[in-house]
This record gives structure tokens, C-alpha cells and sequence, in this order.
């Protein structure tokens, strides 16, 4: 039977209403699985992690963990969260599980940590010590092994590198480690696969933090003493560049596409600062300097890209008025501050950031579309993939959906009798966060589908 022009046009037109439907509900679901931000916080009794939603910039959860929880890394799974404890009392490091938001492990890596990063495979966690002996110039980077029998998280044999490195970082190829040593100003080569130092290259003064690009070419190393970034080149391990940042620098990160390097200008303790310095790192040169609260420490990127997350530790405050700033990188504006209602957040310090979800699925429907045949289905589908679910400046004072574990001694939570049934409350959230729209969005897919059963 041949199909009428009008007919033929009625059944494009319902085809696109379906495809359309079908893209936007699945981008609007994957905008609904954005990553959570993992932010530590020293604590007033004991070390604290909140929890944040990426996707509305709220307030989920709050993990007491052992000591000050300082640095913090997270698998590439995004299962494992491990946090250091930098009290300088205690040689433990504390492991989460991102399922339960609970506390499944208190690691004793033997000796005081600092920094603390996860090899690219998931396999293995390094630990930096927070003292060496001066007079015989050692220190260790301890070795979590996390993979042997059931993650056993075994402690191997310790890595002998620079004078007090601060912190380490490794290659996209798992293939090399870069660690900072603050007090002899140098940056340590290690081969992963041996642990042994192949190439010592001479930075800025006090080296800490350090980040790798997204292409593991070049190494970026911050210079809280010379207030600048160091760039190593990773093919010859020589520094090609130095950046001047705003006065002390702490913490630094690296956007996705390698395009942008945030670094936090922290100041001093009588001066503190109160900036983010921004990188462009095709010219190693700073385009922009976001005004951000007091004393600003740890930063992170989301890994799409559009923000950036920096922890505000106002250390001259008494009445705690620490959070967690968002940068809209496409700006370089402050778009929202996720502050923690009655959960205090004490001189927040380090942040970190889940990997995406779902990323087979965008595939799949860009395969879909790209085979298309119907020219105005694919302009359609075009035209709404750039289709965002608005953000929402939110502070959090809405505190029943927020989950606390129950064992805990942490008097921050006190008020934790208050969240009883929050678990379903929490889903509930997330579900009318994750889908705005959803009246029409239904209305088009039952379009699709009821023109799908009147041709049966």
C-alpha cells in the first residue's frame, strides 16, 4: 500500500515527537547520575566527609572518619574513597565505600600520611608520609595494595623517594608517578613498575601539590613558597614553563580536556587569600582570578567540565562558616555555595570528584541517531542535544534527606534523630531532582507509544 504525502508526513512528524522524547528523557536520566563530590573536613571531635549531589549542588551525606581527614583521592570506579588522616597523631588512612557512604576500612599505612592517590587501574593506593628524618635524607610513600584476594587492602613495602614529598600523582598510563618534595624543592620521576626514581627534576620552592593532564604530557607542580606553578614536560622530564599564581598556592587541578588548570591561592595565616587562579595551558599564562571565600584549599572538576569545586576553609572564623564554592568554568563566575546547615564543616580541606556514569548509553543513542534515515528526525534529535537540566543555587535546609550513618559518635551529628526514614526520602529527592519536566516529556513518549499500538 502506497503512503499519502499527508500520512507519510504524519508518521514523520510522530516519529520525531518519539525520538525526541526518548533522547531528552535519556539525557535528563544521565543528567540525573552526575558524580558526587567527596569534600573532608577536619572536624571539631573528629574528621568529617560530606557528601555532595553535583547535579543540584545539595548536601547528601556526612561520614565521620577517624582523626582530620585531610587529602583525599577516589578509585576510578568511583566505589572507594580514601582519606588521609594529617593530624600528625595518627598512621592511618580511612577507606569508604561510595555505595553505603560508610567507613569499610582503617588502613595503618605506618607512618604519618599526607597525600594520598590511586593508580590509574584502581589497583593500588599511594600514601605520602608526613615526616622524614632530616639527617639521613629518607622518606617513604607507603603502598596500599587494594586488589590481592578481596581487597585485603594490604600494605606492601614502602617506596623511598625526596625529602618529605608531599604529594604524588600518576600518568593516565599508569606508567610513571610524579611526587612532590617540599623541602628539597624537587619533583621525583618513579616507574611504576619498579618503584624506583628514574629522573629528579628541580622546581619552584616548597613543591606540594601536583596534577597531570588528561594526555599525561605535561605535569604541573605547585610552588607554595616561589607562589608560581612549575611545567614538566613528562617526554623530557625538564620544567618548560613557569606560571605566577596569587600568593600561597595549595591545591591544583587540571579541567577534562586539559584546556584549564584551577589553583587555589590559600595565602598565609596572617594573610590569607582569597582566589582561584585560572591557567590557560596552551599559553601557561592566567586568563582569569575568580574572588572566592577566605583562604580557599582544595579544588576539583567535574568531569564534564562545567564546574569547578573549591573548598573555603575560613580559618579566621568562629562561627564556622566554611563551605564549598562552585565555579561555573564557562564564567569563571560563582554560581552556588553548598553550605552544611547544623552538619559544621571545620576547616573543610580536600575534595574530590566521582567519575561520570552511563557514558555507553550516550554513545549508543549518538550510533542510533547517526544511522537514521529520516532527515527531520535526525534535525530534531540534533537540536536537543545540547538540552540541560537547570541548576539550582541550592543551600541545604531541608536536612531530612540528608543520610548520617548510624554508628556514629561524631557530635557534629548530634541531630541525626531527625533523619530517621531518610533513606526513601533521599530517593524520593533525587527523583524529582533528576527529572524537571517529566508532565511533557511523558506526554510525548505516551504520543510515541499510542501511535505505536494503533499500528498494531
Amino acid at each position: 500500500m502506497v503512503m499519502s504525502n499527508k500520512a507519510r508526513r504524519g508518521h514523520t512528524l510522530i516519529r520525531a515527537f518519539g525520538t525526541t522524547a526518548f533522547v531528552i528523557l535519556t539525557l535528563v536520566g544521565l543528567a540525573g547520575a552526575a558524580p558526587f563530590a567527596y569534600v573532608t573536613s577536619i572536624g571539631i571531635d573528629t574528621g568529617t566527609v560530606f557528601v555532595i549531589d553535583t547535579a543540584t549542588d545539595s548536601l547528601t551525606a556526612v561520614i565521620p572518619v577517624e582523626g582530620w581527614a585531610g587529602e583525599v583521592a577516589i578509585n576510578p570506579a568511583g566505589t572507594k574513597v580514601y582519606v588521609t588522616d594529617i593530624s600528625g597523631l595518627s598512621t592511618t588512612v580511612s577507606v569508604i565505600d561510595t555505595a553505603t557512604n560508610t567507613v569499610d576500612a582503617v588502613v595503618d599505612v605506618g607512618g604519618y600520611p599526607r597525600g594520598v592517590a590511586v593508580n590509574p587501574t584502581g589497583s593500588r593506593v599511594y600514601v605520602t608520609n608526613r615526616y622524614s628524618r632530616v639527617e639521613d635524607n629518607s622518606n617513604n610513600v607507603s603502598v596500599i595494595n587494594t586488589v590481592i584476594g578481596t581487597s585485603t587492602n594490604t600494605v606492601m613495602d614502602p617506596v623511598n623517594m625526596g625529602l618529605s614529598t608531599y604529594n604524588v600523582a600518576f600518568t593516565p598510563d599508569g606508567e610513571k608517578i610524579y611526587a612532590t618534595n617540599s623541602r628539597n624543592n624537587t619533583t621525583s620521576v618513579l616507574d611504576a613498575a619498579t618503584n624506583k626514581v628514574t629522573a629528579t627534576v628541580p622546581v619552584g620552592d616548597y613543591p606540594t601539590d601536583v596534577a597531570i593532564s588528561p594526555d599525561g604530557n605535561k605535569v604541573y607542580v605547585i610552588n607554595s613558597g616561589s607562589n608560581n606553578v612549575s611545567v614538566i614536560d613528562t617526554n623530557t622530564n625538564n620544567v618548560t614553563g613557569t606560571v605566577p599564581v596569587g600568593d600561597g598556592p595549595s591545591d591544583i587541578a587540571v579541567s577534562p580536556d586539559g584546556t584549564k588548570i584551577y589553583v587555589t591561592n590559600s595565602g598565609s595565616l596572617d594573610e590569607p587569600g582569597n582566589t582561584v587562579s585560572v591557567i590557560n595551558t596552551a599559553t601557561n599564562s592566567v586568563t582569569a582570578t575568580v574572588s572566592i571565600g577566605t583562604a580557599p584549599r582544595g579544588v576539583a572538576v567535574t568531569p564534564d567540565g562545567k564546574k569547578a569545586y573549591v573548598v573555603v576553609s575560613d580559618i579566621h572564623s568562629s562561627d564556622y562558616t566554611d563551605n564549598v564554592s562552585v565555579i561555573d568554568t564557562t564564567t569563571n563566575k560563582v554560581t552556588a555555595t553548598v553550605n552544611t546547615g547544623k552538619y559544621t564543616m571545620n576547616c573543610p580541606f580536600g575534595v574530590v570528584i566521582g567519575p561520570l556514569k552511563c557514558s555507553e548509553i550516550t554513545d549508543q543513542i549518538k550510533i542510533v541517531s547517526s544511522n537514521e534515515t529520516d532527515k527531520s528526525t535526525v534535525a530534531i534529535f540534533n537540536a536537543t542535544e545540547d538540552i540541560g537540566v537547570e541548576e539550582t543555587n541550592f543551600s541545604p535546609s531541608d536536612e531530612k534527606n540528608i543520610t548520617v550513618p548510624n554508628n556514629s559518635n561524631n557530635t557534629n551529628n548530634n541531630n541525626s534523630e531527625s533523619d530517621n526514614g531518610s533513606g526513601s526520602g533521599e530517593n524520593e529527592s533525587r527523583k524529582s531532582n533528576s527529572a524537571p519536566g517529566f508532565g511533557l516529556l511523558g506526554s510525548l513518549a505516551c504520543l510515541y507509544g499510542g501511535w505505536k499500538l494503533g499500528k498494531k
